[in-house]
């Protein structure tokens, strides 16, 4: 029951933070210069794959450690754009409200993670009472 609990949640952050994302990459495509560069690729290009392949990923129930390795880099993406955004040195994309998006990518990124951990210990749990 309670992996289940956490499932449901997971999914609901992966398309929110789909849904975000993608409404920011429209825009970087349409507009351009949306999005911070990495290595001269929009910031938002790759935090939509971390999201989209992980979701794909936990979906299938498969491949944790790319879901970790994704999810972690697009944390580590979170993070840096965070921290140099309190500092003043990168311009995250704001939302309407003004927030930047940086901070919603960290917060996003962050429960997904943990959740993820969660689960698999809840899960490992289970097995160990099954035997």
């Amino acid at each position: 029951m309670k992996t289940k609990i956490f499932r449901f949640l997971l999914y609901l952050i992966f398309l929110f933070g789909i849904y975000g994302t993608g409404a920011l990459v429209i825009k970087e495509f349409s507009k351009g210069a949306i999005c911070p560069k990495i290595f001269n690729i929009p910031a938002c290009f790759i935090i939509i794959i971390c999201l989209v392949v992980p979701f794909i990923y936990h979906l299938l129930r498969r491949g944790n450690i790319v879901y970790f390795v994704l999810t972690g880099l697009a944390c580590s993406i979170a993070v840096y754009g965070s921290v140099f955004q309190l500092l003043g040195n990168v311009e995250c994309p704001k939302t309407n409200e003004g927030v930047p998006m940086c901070y919603i990518s960290l917060t996003i990124f962050t429960f997904l993670i943990l959740l993820k951990i969660l689960e698999l210990k809840i899960i490992e749990k289970q097995k160990r009472v099954d035997i």
